[in-house]
């Protein structure tokens, strides 16, 4: 039986590839409000926790869902000495 191929959810796809980018936009604004205003980045930083959260959220449940998945396939059964048919 030849292995499948992973399923891919262009949901997940595109919230994986946005991450990087909006993170980094997020920390560059928090700390010009730090810079250019009265609010410091001490007051700010819990933004950057809700965009991580925002991210979380439009990836959708695959993403966390996928590594468990993947996890289950690779481990062996407990008591099960052999290789997998």
């Amino acid at each position: 039986m030849s292995p499948q191929p992973p399923v891919t959810n262009p949901r997940v796809d595109l919230a994986r590839a946005i991450t990087g980018p909006v993170i980094l936009i997020t920390l560059g604004v928090l700390f010009a409000f730090d810079r250019y205003t009265d609010l410091r980045f001490t007051q700010t930083w819990p933004i950057l926790l809700i965009v991580l959260g925002l991210l979380r959220l439009a990836a959708g449940p695959g993403r966390r869902h996928r590594r468990r998945d993947r996890d289950y396939e690779t481990q062996s059964p407990p008591g099960y000495g052999g290789t997998r048919p």
